[in-house]
C-alpha cells in the first residue's frame, strides 16, 4: 500500500495540491469498534484535548457561551479578538470560573455590602456562582455566603453580615483535593476557604465543583490541572497586543493564538519570540500558514502549536482575491511533516464541510481541526436567529469581510490593512472574506455529536484506536470528479434532511 509520503510526493511530481474533496481514506482490516476509539489529542504543546475540535476565533462563532459548551464536550474554544483587551479577558474569565476545582482568586464580599448590591454585581458581571467568602477590612475571612443564604433572604436591603454563615471550616492552602473533599463532607460545608501561613485567604473550594471532579461526573470535560475548563484567546501583533496578553494571562488563559492571515512574516516571528521570552510557560499557537518552510520558521521561533489554512474557509476569499494559498489537505500534510520533527501539534483551520473531512484532516497529519461555519449556526454562537424563506438562520461573516474590517481594527490588522484610529470610515479596504447566513443548527452539543460520530466511524474503518494511530495508518485514494459525485447521494430526490448531511 502506498504510504502517505509516496502518495503526496507523487501528487507533487505532477504539480498537484489536493483538497478534502480530492481524496478518500482507504479502509483496512480492523478490530476497532467506533465506540471504543480514543479521541484525545493536543491543541498545542501543553494544552490537551479530549476531542480534536477547536472553535474559530470569529465574532460570529466564539465567545464564552460556546467556549464553555465546547470545553465541556472535550474541545477548546478560541475567544475572538474583536473586543477590547479587558472585554476579551472577561470572556476568558467567564469560562475559567464556570467550573472550578480550586479557585485561586475568589470574588470576595464585604460585611457592609447589601444583598441587593451583590445580586446587581452578579448580573452585571455575568457570574453564575453563588458562593462568596466575606472579608473584613483587614482582609480576614469572617464569613461565607452560599446560594442557600441568598434564597432564604426575603429582604434584599439586608447587609451581607446579617445573612452570612460565621461557622467556617478552613483548610491549609496546600491541602490536596481529596482531603478537601473529605473535610467538606465531614463538616457538611459547601464552601472551604483556604488560608496561607499568614492566615490570609489563598483560595477556595466549593462542594459542587469537587463532587464533579472526585466522583467523575466530568470525565468528558477538557480541564486544566486545577480542574477548570480550558480556553484559548486570539491576539494580534498590533499596538494593544502586549496589554491584551497581560490581561489574558491574569485570567489564566490556557493558550494564546497569534491570529493573522500570514504568520510567516517578520512581525509575527519577532512577536512570537518576544512573547515566549516574556511568558515561557504560556502556550502560543501561531497561524495561519500553508507551506512547510513557514512551519519550520514558526517552530524555530518557539511556536507551541501551528494553525494551517490560507483560504479554505466557507467565508474566505483570500485565494481568489490575492491568488495565494494551498489546497488544504496538501497544506496540512506538508506542514505536519515539518512540525512533527519539533513535536509541535498542527491545527487544520478551515475547509471542513462534512464529518468525513475530519478523519481526512487528522489522517494527513493534523492533531485537531478548527471549525467556523459548522458552529456558527448553533444556539451558543453570538447573534440572534433570523427567519427567512421558511427557515431559521444565523448571521456569519469572515473576519476579512468588509463589515468586519470596518467594525474592528483587529480585523484590518489580521489582513495587513491596519490604520490609525478614526480612519475606518471612508477608508479603502480590500476584503478577503464575505458576509452571509448559515442554517440554524440547534445546540452545539448535538452538532458535535454528529461530527464526532463521523470521526469515530472513519477511525473504525481505518482500524485506528486513537488519533496517533489514525495519523500513522491513514492512506488515501485520489478521486476524480466522478468519484466525488458518486460519494454523495445521487439519483434520488431527498425528502428528509439528515442531521449530518446537507447539500
Amino acid at each position: 500500500m502506498m504510504s502517505n509520503d509516496s502518495f503526496f510526493k507523487a501528487m507533487e511530481e505532477h504539480g498537484l495540491a489536493l483538497s478534502y474533496d480530492d481524496v478518500q481514506l482507504k479502509s483496512g482490516g480492523t478490530d476497532v469498534m467506533p465506540s471504543e476509539v480514543s479521541l484525545e489529542s493536543k491543541f498545542s504543546r501543553n494544552v490537551g484535548l479530549k476531542i480534536p475540535i477547536v472553535s474559530a476565533a470569529m465574532d460570529t462563532v466564539t465567545e464564552y457561551r460556546l467556549a464553555v459548551e465546547l470545553a465541556k464536550l472535550g474541545g477548546i474554544g478560541v475567544i475572538h479578538r474583536s473586543l477590547t483587551p479587558e472585554k476579551q479577558a472577561a470572556e476568558v474569565a467567564r469560562v475559567k470560573f464556570y467550573l472550578n476545582g480550586r479557585i485561586d482568586k475568589p470574588i470576595c464580599l464585604k460585611p457592609d455590602q447589601t444583598v441587593e448590591s451583590v445580586l446587581a454585581m452578579k448580573a452585571d458581571k455575568g457570574y453564575r456562582f453563588n458562593s462568596f467568602p466575606v472579608l473584613d477590612f483587614e482582609g480576614r475571612v469572617v464569613g461565607v455566603v452560599t446560594n442557600n443564604d441568598f434564597e432564604f433572604c426575603v429582604d434584599n436591603s439586608r447587609k451581607i453580615e446579617e445573612i452570612m454563615s460565621k461557622e467556617i471550616t478552613f483548610a491549609d492552602a496546600e491541602v490536596k483535593i481529596e482531603e478537601a473533599f473529605k473535610l467538606m463532607l465531614e463538616s457538611r460545608k459547601k464552601v472551604l476557604p483556604l488560608l496561607d501561613k499568614n492566615q490570609q485567604l489563598a483560595g477556595l473550594y466549593t462542594l459542587k465543583d469537587l463532587k464533579r471532579i472526585i466522583l467523575g461526573e466530568q470525565s468528558s470535560y477538557n480541564l486544566d490541572p486545577k480542574g477548570r475548563l480550558r480556553v484559548a484567546a486570539a491576539v494580534g501583533t498590533g499596538p494593544d497586543s502586549v496589554v491584551r496578553i497581560e490581561e489574558l494571562v491574569k485570567k489564566q488563559v490556557d493558550a494564546v493564538v497569534i491570529d493573522t492571515a500570514h504568520a510567516d512574516s517578520k512581525n509575527v516571528l519577532e512577536f512570537l519570540k518576544a512573547v515566549k521570552q516574556q511568558y515561557p510557560c504560556l502556550d502560543v499557537v501561531a497561524g495561519n500558514i500553508s507551506e512547510p518552510e513557514s512551519a519550520q520558521r514558526l517552530c524555530e521561533a518557539g511556536a507551541d502549536g501551528i494553525k494551517v489554512g490560507q483560504g479554505p474557509g466557507a467565508i474566505c476569499t483570500t485565494r481568489v482575491v490575492a491568488g495565494i494559498g494551498c489546497p488544504q489537505i496538501t497544506a496540512v500534510y506538508s506542514c505536519a511533516k515539518v512540525a512533527g520533527h519539533y513535536n509541535i501539534p498542527i491545527c487544520a483551520d478551515g475547509g471542513i464541510k462534512y464529518s468525513g473531512d475530519i478523519p481526512k484532516a487528522l489522517g494527513s497529519g493534523a492533531h485537531s481541526v478548527m471549525l467556523g461555519s459548522l458552529l456558527a449556526g448553533t444556539d451558543e454562537s453570538p447573534g440572534e436567529r433570523i427567519f427567512k424563506d421558511g427557515r431559521q438562520w444565523k448571521f456569519y461573516r469572515g473576519m476579512g469581510s468588509l463589515g468586519a474590517m470596518m467594525d474592528n481594527r483587529a480585523c484590518r490588522e489580521r489582513y495587513g490593512q491596519s490604520s490609525p484610529e478614526g480612519e475606518t470610515e471612508g477608508r479603502k479596504l480590500v476584503p478577503e472574506g464575505v458576509e452571509g447566513m448559515v442554517p440554524y443548527k440547534g445546540k452545539v452539543e448535538d452538532v458535535i455529536f454528529q461530527y464526532i460520530g463521523g470521526l469515530r466511524s472513519g477511525m473504525g474503518y481505518v482500524g485506528a484506536a486513537n488519533i496517533e494511530e489514525l495519523r500513522e495508518k491513514a492512506r488515501f485514494h485520489r478521486v476524480t470528479q466522478a468519484g466525488q459525485r458518486e460519494a454523495h447521494p445521487h439519483d434520488i430526490v431527498i425528502t428528509k434532511e439528515a442531521p449530518n448531511y446537507t447539500i
